[in-house]
């Protein structure tokens, strides 16, 4: 086989590798990385049939090194200047003294633990002060920790990084200036070296973002070169970076994905999809191309210590760094418990020690496997039990029942209301505060702000929401909304209100089609066919099913005059789409609209059922009346 084929091989065996474990992962509901790092090994260090090192030559490292840059100006894109109005304190202890408390005790457990050079200690331990932020970013959107915790872990995860980088960088060039020189002039060149990157970096990273937004703004770039033109700009900013001063690249691109997340003048969201979408190529060939490179007879070697590293890391060293930073903060003790608890190291180290390792020689083999080790363990150790702390702090919930609502008309008021007084969490979003103050005097948590606002996520305590629904009488902002959170809730929790205009053309109906939601209970259940339904007497009843009085009698009671909406099994709610087939069991309350003039559809109810029923609103706002819920 010559070389060209050998690089092809390769190549895609990596992207095939890659891809298809994320995929597996997702599946079994998995931390990626651990599959990644196994697929990596098993092709590498176990079979020996990939050898990265000697497949692409000095070239390899580069490539990691602007892999990294890449993902970590995707990182950069995630963070707003709004979160450090509530996080500032505790993030600038997390990144001074909880950098210094990490970066010592990571330094002892690898002299004392891992029987290797004080020189190769401080620079793994520079390496480990890293977090890793396609772990973590991927771990909050599954957890979604309420309070300021999320804010805080993203922002350490994404600006940690260059910092370790650069720490590491400056500790092998002190500690070479120390064995040809004086302690002393190590030590100032080593804070010297650190102010000139963070100003270097800097720097370059505000003129990129500045350079590219003016671009976009005076139409300099068209739509269809917007994302390659700004990954030129990101790779620039990188060249530039580390042409001016070593490693100021990683913070050059940070700083200029930040710049572009806090602007307003041009819109950077088909950057941030394109770039979550590179990201996550970038890191599956990372991971496997990484774990192939690592040495087998080093591995071995570290054997339980390795472990037991790692086990440090995260039972001493992380709690402790924890701790000390957030002294004098507002940080709550739950808070700093989930924070103690969440510190995977990423592609980021395994990168950088690999990097590191090649500079050292001899001297930094043990840098690559003591990181994939600590990768592995923390990714698997977080990835596992971080949601199940998180839910015992009191920060989170498995499986959030509540429902983020854009309407708070008398149609959404008259339909939610039975889901209020059973206890699930509602948020209504309008920008009518008639609406609004309304729904507040029925008990349901409101908003007054436009539910397409890009600060609307800011404003609501997001933590116990689950499901988006759009109910408001506009189904393009019903559509827009329902586009806007299927990436946050999942296109399966995603709903909305059937069309009530069928013969709108072609184009727009194919617009809509491809940004809808699930259409919600029925397609006959418009937004104008319910509001004259409840203006002319409709209900909406819960009836609780009974052995007596089970589904099917249900819908011989009702025939065709009843639509179910919800069903509620104890604290778990169910929405039920358009043209799904139900088969509720006894036990269940099933929430329905009742149309008028059911058969005996009294105050009595149904013989052998339980149900409440109430009242609905009519379209001008009678729902403010407190009509008396009539129990059977």
């Amino acid at each position: 086989m010559d070389n060209a084929q050998a690089y092809l091989v390769a190549l895609s065996t990596v992207f095939l590798l890659g891809i298809g474990t994320q995929w597996i992962a997702w599946f079994l509901r998995m931390p990626a990385i651990v599959l990644l790092l196994m697929a990596g090994f098993l092709v590498g260090p176990v079979t020996g049939w990939l050898k990265p090192s000697q497949l692409f030559g000095d070239a390899l490292m580069p490539i990691v090194s602007l892999s990294v840059g890449l993902i970590l100006f995707e990182g950069g894109l995630n963070l707003s200047f709004r979160d450090l109005k509530q996080i500032w304190k505790p993030l600038v202890g997390l990144l001074t003294v909880g950098v210094l408390v990490t970066w010592g005790g990571t330094t002892l457990a690898a002299y004392y633990l891992l029987d290797c050079s004080l020189t190769t200690a401080l620079t793994l331990g520079a390496i480990l002060v890293v977090t890793g932020p396609t772990v973590i970013i991927p771990m909050l959107r599954d957890i979604r920790p309420r309070g300021p915790v999320a804010a805080i872990a993203r922002w350490e995860g994404i600006t940690i990084d260059p910092l370790g980088a650069t720490l590491a960088l400056l500790v092998v060039e002190a500690v070479d200036a120390a064995q040809h020189g004086s302690f002393s002039s190590a030590t100032a060149n080593a804070f010297v070296g650190l102010g000139i990157t963070a100003l270097v970096g800097t720097v370059v990273g505000i003129l990129a973002g500045r350079a590219l937004v003016k671009a976009m703004w005076n139409f300099w770039v068209p739509d269809h070169l917007q994302n390659p033109i700004t990954l030129l700009f990101v790779i620039a900013a990188f060249l530039a970076g580390n042409l001016l001063y070593h490693e100021s690249g990683l913070l050059a691109v940070t700083v200029m994905g930040i710049v572009l997340a806090n602007q307003e003048s041009v819109n950077v969201k088909r950057i941030l999809e394109f770039k979550e979408s590179l990201t996550v190529l970038l890191v599956a060939t990372l991971f496997v191309l990484l774990a192939a490179n690592a040495n087998r007879t080093d591995m071995m070697q570290l054997g339980l210590n390795g472990i037991a590293f790692a086990a440090l890391l995260i039972l001493l060293v992380r709690p402790v760094a924890v701790l000390l930073s957030t002294l004098g903060t507002r940080v709550t003790w739950p808070e700093k418990a989930f924070l103690a608890w969440l510190a995977p190291r990423g592609i980021v180290a395994a990168a950088i020690s690999s990097v590191f390792a090649a500079r050292l020689g001899e001297t930094g083999t043990i840098l690559v496997p003591a990181t994939l080790v600590v990768v592995l363990v923390t990714v698997t150790v977080y990835g596992l039990t971080a949601p199940w702390v998180a839910r015992r702090l009191g920060l989170s919930s498995l499986a959030p029942q509540g429902l983020l609502v854009a309407g708070a008309g008398p149609v959404a008021r008259a339909l939610l209301r039975p889901l209020v007084e059973r206890g699930f969490p509602v948020v209504v979003v309008d920008t009518q505060y008639e609406h609004i103050r309304r729904a507040r005097d029925l008990g349901i948590s409101a908003c007054f702000a436009n539910i397409l606002s890009e600060d609307i996520e800011d404003e609501i305590d997001m933590s116990e929401l689950g499901r988006f629904l759009g109910m408001t009488s506009n189904e393009e902002v019903n559509a827009l909304a329902a586009a806007r959170f299927r990436e946050r809730f999942g296109p399966q929790n995603v709903f909305q209100l059937a069309s009530t205009e069928p013969t709108r053309s072609r184009w727009t109906a194919k617009w809509l089609e491809h940004l809808a939601g699930q259409r919600l209970f029925s397609e006959r259940l418009t937004y104008d066919y319910l509001a004259e339904a409840l203006a002319n007497g409709a209900r909406v009843k819960v009836t609780v099913l009974s052995e007596t009085f089970d589904y099917a009698a249900y819908q011989k009671h009702y025939a065709d005059q009843a639509y179910p909406l919800f069903i509620v099994d104890g604290k778990k709610l169910t929405v039920l789409p358009a043209g799904r087939r139900i088969a509720p069991r006894a036990g269940q309350a099933l929430v329905s609209l009742i149309l008028p003039g059911a058969e005996q559809d009294t105050a009595t109810g149904a013989a052998g059922s339980n149900e409440t029923s109430q009242p609905a609103p009519a379209t001008t706002d009678s729902s403010s009346s407190s009509a008396p819920t009539i129990e059977a």
